[in-house]
């Protein structure tokens, strides 16, 4: 992998909302060589933005049952 292709690949990142630790992490790796091992590093960084997601679901999921419950009260 060559440096123009290791920078899309973080640029992608960024605009994914990886984390500068992640970004950091993947720019090492790639110093260092280890080109192979940055794909499990980036599906890390996919699994942790599930997370993120799945935590925005669970509140957004919450506010929709307040609000339900507050339509149901002021009825």
């Amino acid at each position: 992998m060559n440096n123009l292709d290791i920078e899309k690949i973080i640029n992608n990142m960024l605009d994914a909302g990886c984390g500068e630790q992640d970004i950091d992490r993947i720019r090492s790796m790639h110093e260092a060589g280890l080109d192979c091992e940055i794909i499990g590093a980036l599906r890390k960084c996919r699994c942790d933005l599930m997370d993120e997601l799945r935590d925005s679901q669970r509140r957004v999921d919450r506010m929709d049952r307040i609000i339900r419950m507050t339509e149901n009260i002021a009825n």
